[in-house]
């Protein structure tokens, strides 16, 4: 299975596969229908707590990852989206402004890693 990330105020494109929008809360700004989900799984995304104590601050990423890390690990949310998916494409769709540090690539990460055992 190949795992994609993508902002969600990036436009849908035809070779997206699955598309999941992996974050607790809506994003701002975009209806449901420009979207264009398969499903909505808010459980994957890192805890209220964990994403309020990161506050997107590069300085915490390390930290952030770990922990995030930790959750994925201790439920079964992660798993459980991948049964879900048809296909062979999966499409995390994400918030965040940062390309860089965001829940959705270690997300990824964590996937691939379920993926490969």
């Amino acid at each position: 299975m190949h795992i994609e990330i993508k902002r969600a105020y990036t436009p849908t494109q035809p070779g997206d596969g699955y598309r999941v929008l992996v974050d607790r809360l809506w994003p701002r700004g975009v209806s449901k229908q420009d979207l264009n989900l398969d499903a909505w799984s808010k459980e994957v995304a890192p805890s209220s707590e964990l994403r309020r104590w990161f506050g997107h601050d590069p300085e915490k990423w390390e930290e952030f990852r770990e922990r995030y890390l930790k959750e994925l690990k201790q439920g079964t949310a992660a798993r459980d989206l991948l049964d879900s998916v048809t296909g062979e494409r999966l499409t995390l769709v994400y918030a965040a402004r940062d390309t860089a540090h965001n829940h959705a690539l270690v997300l990824q990460e964590y996937l691939k890693t379920l993926i490969s055992k």
